[in-house]
């Protein structure tokens, strides 16, 4: 049914060309699946816009839960596949993780079955974020913020593709990442799941992870990739309260600078699929935007990929937004303004309301056949039509050595030393240790969310690697004594108990050094919800208590967002951010304490001082100025923890002999900036060189700085290098009022390091589309 011969019998071939044209569609599979599509029958296309978690066919008490040992239920199997046709399936069953042979044999059902249905196979897609999230022994890297800290490229690609060989060999071909949302409110709980706050950050790494997980042809995805899911499609990480899945308010400048172009960018990159914002942004509910998904995303931006809902999001159109009577009405919103896939994900309801809109004419043929037609068009690029089903046995560098160093090597570019008063790190194997704090004897804080379960509880029975902190410190040193002071609540992740606070006290009299492990328990989306942004009191409390002994402490802080500490910093002597490193989190960061590895990461976000304080490194003048003369005061200065960018070294670098080749620019130049970085410290280190422009004078007010390009380079003690980097005269380009990239007449302060120098844009220039990306509009 996959292959039909003679094309124009079944469509009309003038038709078919027709078709293609006006949709623009250069992909290999299309005539193949206008042929398909004739013989389909309107249940058959309804179904495969549904998506199901696995839960609704595993056998359990209803369709929330599955029993264990998991086995598909005949009868809920036989009504969604067969009776109501659906094309797609999602997650685990019961937030547990399967084996890769269990993965194969359960997948493999679920295509027998679909395929004698309809001759059309099932797409399973799922959250491997930060490597295979419901496989068991899968290798796990940091999480994105840990990943955008490195600043390399090259190891966020590979990570990338080690992710997608290890989701293809569970069969599982479609993954639900990147996330592409900007972290610009410290209190938003999925913070740790972005590149952080940076919009050229944000891009730069989702390209790297579209190449990575899909490789070089988006029309022929091989066996080991996987399409790339962007998330969450758009505005979604600004919320104005920082609580999950509420309004943004997002000025239509700042939209589209900010929040479209990793995604305009990911696309140009060939990322398949797209995952809708679940939330409100400028008060409309963006699953309900025609002009979002069809306009800006469909036609701007000539996407012929998938969009998919997030989950229940249809239905909260409904339930929550009440923008919709029934659900009924909320699948015709939400389809007609562009949805192709709808992650239901239990409510088998929905085929049968969407077959009764279509036949009330409350939704056109030609919007479901769209939809039918992308949903086809990504499981051919798949090549799920011919190979449903992969042969897990083939897959020989699952959770290798090679992957496990990949993940290393990653989580040890992501820690980032924040302080180091008088060079109290690297510690002696030889000096008497205190480790302290709930996060020093962990293996779920190191993980984060989205590892082997939805909020990351229960890594400790499937996680073969067993360091912790506490584990890794002691293989450097045989004088430690552990004393918590304070733990979480194993079975409530938002709470935490004080064990013994004095206990640790006690313990730090016979120390020469305290080892502070604060931060976070896991959590993600609703769930890590909060109301403060302080560290939690017990943890200060604790540092207070132990600063009063006279000894020394260091801070490791293991968190996904940057939790307030300005009462406890200024009590310690160092201060180390290891995110939310992964599998290999424990022992990097025991390198770094002891000095076996030179820590280089920078931080992808600003820290914030205090909860009220927040502010992102891109702030706009009136938010860092001196007081005004006269009667009133209208000063504001920055009060920051740390800034976007900052992280220590071992050693030192020095910055010198800034250049650029065109000091004078028109906008269709390109510039190539040059600077001498010389490492004028004892010991071999990684240094991450960042090009900042900032637009001394604009038609509205600019940005402080803006990151426009960077470089990561590794230095012997004495060595210079001149590092590049290139940029178009274009990416100075801001987003006036009106929605229009401008790049106006005047001058720009570039800095790198310590070095500065002055250029000239010599005449203005505006790109009149700005929903399309620059330079494509440039070229045309």
């Amino acid at each position: 049914m996959n292959k039909v011969i003679i094309i124009a019998a079944v469509i009309g071939l003038s038709g078919f060309l027709i078709s293609c044209q006006q949709e623009k569609i250069n992909a290999p599979y299309e005539m193949e699946i206008e042929a398909l599509m004739a013989q389909m029958t309107l249940e058959e296309k309804v179904g495969q816009t549904a998506q199901f978690t696995l839960d609704v066919i595993g056998e359990g008490e209803n369709v929330y839960s599955s029993h264990f040992p998991f086995k598909l239920d005949k009868v809920m199997l036989t009504d969604v596949l067969v009776n109501r046709k659906a094309g797609s399936i999602l997650n685990t069953a019961s937030n547990t993780p399967f084996t890769i042979e269990e993965w194969h044999k359960v997948v493999s059902h679920i295509q027998e079955v679909a395929i004698e249905s309809t001759g059309i196979p099932v797409i399973y897609g799922i959250d491997a974020i930060h490597g295979t999230t419901y496989t068991q022994k899968a290798t796990f890297l940091p999480q994105q913020i840990g990943q955008a800290a490195t600043f390399n490229r090259e190891l966020v690609r590979k990570g990338a593709e080690m992710t997608a060989y290890e989701t293809r060999a569970s069969n599982l071909p479609w993954n639900f990442s990147p996330v592409l949302d900007l972290g610009r409110n410290a209190a938003w709980p999925r913070i740790w799941e972005t590149f952080g706050e940076d919009v050229f950050l944000v891009s730069e790494m989702g390209e790297e992870v579209i190449k990575g997980y899909q490789g070089s042809n988006k029309d022929t995805i091989g066996q080991h990739h996987v399409a790339a899911c962007l998330k969450h499609y758009l505005g979604y990480g600004s919320p104005v309260n920082g609580k999950d899945r509420t309004p943004a308010n997002i000025p239509l400048q700042e939209l589209i600078e900010k929040h479209y172009e990793p995604f305009v960018r990911a696309v140009e990159e060939g990322a398949l699929t797209v995952m809708v914002n679940s939330g409100i942004v400028n008060g409309e509910s963006v699953h309900a935007s025609y002009n979002l998904i069809t306009q800006m995303l469909k036609q701007d931006l000539n996407f012929d990929g998938v969009v998919v809902t997030d989950w229940q999001d249809i239905n909260n159109l409904y339930e929550r937004d009440r923008i919709a009577k029934n659900d009924k009405e909320a699948i015709k919103i939400a389809f007609n303004a562009g949805i192709d896939v709808a992650m239901v994900p239990y409510d088998v309801c929905y085929t049968d309301y969407l077959v009764e809109l279509v036949d009330e004419g409350e939704i056109s043929m030609d919007r479901l056949n769209d939809a039918v037609r992308r949903i086809l068009r990504l499981k051919y690029r798949l090549g799920l039509f011919e190979k449903p089903v992969f042969d897990h046995t083939r897959y020989t560098n699952f959770a290798s050595e090679e992957h496990k160093v990949i993940a290393r090597e990653t989580a040890e570019e992501s820690i980032t030393l924040l302080k180091n008063d008088n060079n109290i790190l690297p510690l002696s194997p030889e000096q008497r240790i205190l480790l302290t704090g709930p996060n020093a004897h962990s293996l779920r804080t190191l993980q984060g969310g989205w590892t082997l379960s939805w909020q990351g509880d229960g890594v400790e029975r499937f996680i073969d690697n067993k360091n912790t902190f506490l584990t890794s410190i002691k293989a450097h040193a045989s004088k430690v004594v552990y004393a918590p002071g304070v733990s979480y609540r194993k079975n409530a992740y938002w709470k935490e108990e004080t064990t013994n606070i004095a206990e640790a006290v006690n313990a730090a009299q016979n120390a020469d050094v305290i080892i502070a492990c604060l931060g976070e328990n896991t959590y993600t989306e609703k769930p890590g919800d909060l109301n403060d942004l302080s560290l939690s009191e017990n943890q200060r409390n604790l540092v207070k208590e132990l600063a009063k002994t006279g000894k020394p402490v260091v801070l490791v802080l293991n968190e996904g967002r940057p939790r307030s500490i300005s009462d406890i910093e200024p009590l310690v002597n160092a201060v180390v951010q290891t995110y939310l490193p992964g599998t290999f989190g424990g022992e990097v960061t025991a390198d770094i304490l002891f000095g076996i590895t030179n820590p280089s990461g920078k931080l992808p976000y600003t820290y914030p001082k205090y909860p009220n304080s927040l502010m992102n490194y891109d702030y706009k003048p009136a938010e860092n100025r001196t007081d005004m003369q006269g009667a009133y005061n209208y000063g504001a200065v920055k009060d920051l923890q740390y800034d976007f960018g900052h992280g220590l070294s071992y050693t030192t670098f020095a910055y010198s002999k800034l250049k650029v080749d065109k000091p004078s620019f028109s906008p269709s130049d390109s510039l190539t900036f040059s600077v001498d970085i010389t490492n004028t410290g004892q010991r071999a280190g990684k240094e991450t060189v960042l090009l900042f422009a900032s637009d001394l004078y604009a038609s509205i007010t600019p940005d402080n700085r803006r990151l426009k390009g960077f470089e990561k380079v590794e230095l012997q003690p004495g060595e210079t290098r001149t590092v590049q980097i290139k940029i178009k005269a274009s990416d100075l380009a801001f987003v006036n009022l009106d929605g229009d990239w401008v790049l106006e007449e005047g001058e720009f302060k570039i800095q790198l390091g310590s070095e500065v120098l002055m250029i000239s844009a010599m005449q203005s220039c505006k790109w009149t589309n700005a929903l399309k990306n620059k330079e494509t509009i440039m070229d045309r």
